[in-house]
Parts: C-alpha cells; structure tokens; sequence
C-alpha cells in the first residue's frame, strides 16, 4: 500500500511542481526516474490495476496542475502503460527482465512525449530525466536479480 499512495503523491507532486515551478524542470526531470521505479513496484504487486492508480494520480493532478501539465502527463502515462501492458502480457521471461525491458521500451517514449507536450525538450531535460529513470529501473533490476539468486542459492 505504501508505494501505492507513494506512487500517486508523487505523480500529483512532480506535476504539480512542473506546473508552479517550470525553470526548474531539470530537478523536477530527475525526480520522473523515482515515479517509474513507483509504477514498478504498484505493477508488480498489483498488476494492471496500476492503472487505476494511473487514473487517480492524473485526476488529481488535473486538479492540483495546470491542465496542460495534466494532460501531458497523461497521454505520456498512457502510451508507456500501453507498452508496458504489452511487454508483461506477451513476454514469458521473469518479473525482473519484464520491468526492465518494458522501462528500456516505455521510457524513452514517455520522456520525449512530456517534455515535447510541455516545451521543454531540451539536452539536458531530456539526459536528466533518461539517465535518472533508467539508473532507478536498473537499480530495482539489480535487487529483484539479487534476490532470485539469493533463493536460488542453498544455505
């Protein structure tokens, strides 16, 4: 439950911090990384209802943000769920492959999606919120990995 409410809070927030706070949308990019690695953990406990969680998050956000910020944010979500809805059902490799291959698909979409909706697509936007997201996605990877081998091993 808590990265349930953790994954909500920070979609309303890091929206709501792009929409009062636009110059700093490089802070702000580097904080879209700890959302995926969210995303990861509500999917993972809670399969495709993580997109109900979607739902509230960008109601709220409508809301709390400007609407454009909103909507941006929303149409990113969808098509990087939508990939992400993909990969899971299709592909048959374990958990911790599945999150990473279907971030390594979805994130760069999601990425220039937003920013190209919100004006700011810029070098350093872009590497900010690419480099943050897949060192977060890499990092769940590694310690989903670790843990399979951890089991796998006796003693």
């Amino acid at each position: 439950m808590l990265f349930l409410l953790a994954y909500i809070s920070s979609v309303v927030l890091i929206n709501y911090a792009f929409s009062t706070a636009p110059d700093l949308d490089i802070i702000w990019s580097a904080w879209g990384g700890l959302v995926f690695v969210l995303r990861d953990m509500v999917q993972t406990r809670f399969g495709h209802g993580a997109i109900v969680a979607m739902l509230a998050a960008l109601v709220l956000s409508y809301l709390t943000s400007d609407p454009a910020i909103a909507v941006a944010s929303a149409t990113a979500f969808a098509v990087s769920e939508c990939i992400d809805w993909l990969v899971f059902s299709i592909t048959k490799r374990p958990l911790h492959d599945r999150l990473w291959l279907s971030s390594a698909l979805s994130i760069p979409v999601d990425t220039f999606l937003f920013f190209g909706m919100i004006g700011a697509l810029t070098p350093a936007v872009v590497g900010t919120a690419l480099v943050s997201k897949f060192a977060g996605v890499t990092a769940v990877w590694l310690i989903m990995a670790w843990r399979i081998r951890k089991n796998a091993c006796p003693g």
